[in-house]
């Protein structure tokens, strides 16, 4: 028998233990988003939910239901920007942290 643990279990636990870590997911879930790579973003921030404030909290901060953001933040989701910026808005309050954009120019 493989002694193997699941990944997504090893990421909800790091991110629920180390605080410097989810903010990095949130982090790279902003950037990948805008960066066009919006599936990517999707993923990493249900991750990032399920480890952090839960998708029955994240329902009640955000006033949506909590099906609805399971659909949102899965692979073939198609959140509206109201509700993706409600979903930022909600994990940045609960991580303490302020989401900055800056453009740096291609070479």
């Amino acid at each position: 028998m493989a002694l193997t643990r699941d990944f997504k279990e090893t990421v909800k636990e790091r991110a629920a233990r180390d605080p410097a870590f989810a903010k990095a997911m949130l982090d790279e879930a902003a950037t990948a988003f805008l960066n066009g790579e919006a599936s990517v973003a999707r993923l990493i921030l249900r991750d990032l939910v399920n480890a952090s404030v839960g998708f029955e909290d994240l329902a009640a901060e955000t006033q949506r239901p909590s099906k609805s953001l399971h659909r949102m933040l899965s692979e073939n989701g198609n959140p509206s920007m109201d509700n993706l910026a409600a979903i930022f808005v909600a994990l940045r309050r609960r991580l303490g942290v302020v989401i900055e954009a800056h453009a740096v120019e291609l070479a």
